[in-house]
């Protein structure tokens, strides 16, 4: 049966508010101003302007009568919790976030693979005082972006890695201009080689990740966790140590996720020192 035009524009409203809300997920700490959303979702003024306000009917979203900025609403809280029953990694992975920020000093992150996307869910920084803003928790970015989605994607088989990469290729060329399909192929290589995943300064200049991809106990990639730190906190020895870091605290969670599971399946790829 063909959709009619009334499903059709059901569905178009939906993804609209879906990227709107994530919008103001994006700047959960200080607020979603309209303006800032209308140029970040692309959309008319009076069409956001609307979907907040219906969002806001549902709990989704509230703004505040001061700065008349939005912020995510209780309802969110409460859908998140329902949801962090599914996927409990979540949970399990904030202690792991946080040791790793407080051994390297520098900001841990564990990103989900989501579709072609990775989203940064948890962030927590160490106490060097020289901080790297580039990554928030709600932060989305195209498998292949970044130091932990780059690390999802060279996990993936390569029939997976190419359609990826094919899905996102406008998205890059227009928001990434330090990336390009081709290149992202020659780090996922690189990636594989290593064991490891690295973004020097690629989204943002001077701002540099390490990345280990997660895979659950059937081998299906999960997520990644990554660090990233100042370009002068990057240089290839203490790449290889935070390597190692990454990948003892990966094989922690994994093994927490799945208990009982043999640990070959579970274990991520080793670093493998550069010659």
């Amino acid at each position: 049966m063909a959709e009619t035009s009334s499903q059709v524009g059901g569905a178009q409203a939906i993804s609209r508010a879906m990227l709107v809300l994530r919008g103001v997920s994006r700047m959960r700490g200080e607020g979603a101003g309209l303006l800032a959303l209308t140029r970040d979702t692309g959309m008319s003024k009076p069409t956001v302007h609307r979907i907040l306000a219906a969002l806001s009917a549902e709990g989704m979203v509230e703004q505040d009568p001061a700065s008349r900025r939005y912020f995510l609403g209780p309802e969110c809280h409460v859908l998140g919790n329902i949801a962090s029953e599914r996927f409990g990694i979540n949970r399990l992975a904030a202690p792991v976030v946080a040791r790793l920020a407080h051994e390297c000093g520098d900001s841990a992150f564990f990103s989900l693979r989501r579709d072609v996307f990775a989203v940064c869910v948890l962030r927590e920084d160490g106490d060097y005082p020289l901080k790297t803003h580039v990554l928030l928790p709600g932060d989305r970015h195209p498998l292949g972006i970044g130091a932990g989605s780059l690390a999802i994607l060279a996990a993936l088989p390569d029939d997976d890695v190419e359609a990826c990469l094919q899905a996102n290729a406008a998205l890059i060329a227009r928001r990434y201009p330090h990336y390009s399909v081709p290149l992202i192929r020659t780090l996922v290589d690189e990636v594989r080689e290593q064991g490891y995943a690295v973004n020097r300064g690629l989204v943002v200049p001077g701002s540099w990740g390490i990345g280990m991809p997660l895979r659950d106990e059937q081998g299906h990639v999960l997520g990644a966790l990554s660090i990233a730190a100042v370009e002068s906190r990057m240089d290839e020895e203490r790449q290889f140590q935070l390597a190692k870091l990454l990948s003892r605290e990966a094989k922690r969670l994994l093994a927490q996720a799945n208990p009982g599971s043999r640990e070959t399946r579970a274990r991520p790829p080793a670093p493998k020192p550069k010659s």
